[in-house]
């Protein structure tokens, strides 16, 4: 059985942070504002993740008013999200996301963050789409203000083996 989910995420940008997208810092003058580290690649991919399984949203799951989540890497709310979706007996068949940002550049860390993700999900590489779109100077995206993310992600029912 296959399950799909849709997330989607928007931080503000702002001076005196570090800009990480999934799990990767991007060398760049300002950096996400959030509760948690702010990565919105990873935020959007695990709302896709509980989306699938109408399992709520990531503030459900790690509300931005608790403590524990402060400054938190996103890549471990990312594997604690896996976790919750392997023990419901599904694993990840793809990702697909997209990165809406005027700046920066992202096409020369799309590689990086894919093989990172990889690692940290433990899947392959070629199961993971991310691609970069620039929102033509338009909204706050475009006006350099903040950066969003598109994901899906499709779910499949891990099928045990009859011994």
């Amino acid at each position: 059985m296959y399950r799909i989910g849709q997330g989607f995420d928007i931080h503000k940008l702002t001076e005196g942070r570090k800009l990480i997208l999934g799990g990767i810092e991007i060398p760049y003058s300002k950096g996400l504002l959030g509760h948690s580290d702010a990565d919105v690649l990873i935020h959007a991919i695990i709302d896709a993740m509980f989306g699938a399984l109408a399992l709520g949203d990531i503030g459900t799951h790690y509300p931005d008013n608790d403590e524990q989540y402060k400054n938190i890497s996103s890549i471990i709310l990312l594997k604690e999200t896996y976790n919750i979706i392997k023990e419901k007996g599904y694993k990840i068949n793809n990702i697909d996301s997209s990165i809406l940002a005027q700046e920066p550049k992202m096409k020369p860390f799309i590689p990086l963050i894919i093989n990172n993700l990889s690692k940290e999900l433990n899947i392959s590489a070629d199961k993971i789409s991310i691609k970069a779109k620039t929102m033509e100077e338009q909204d706050s995206v475009g006006e350099k203000k903040s950066i969003a993310v598109h994901a899906n992600v499709l779910l499949v029912k891990e099928m045990k083996e009859n011994i």
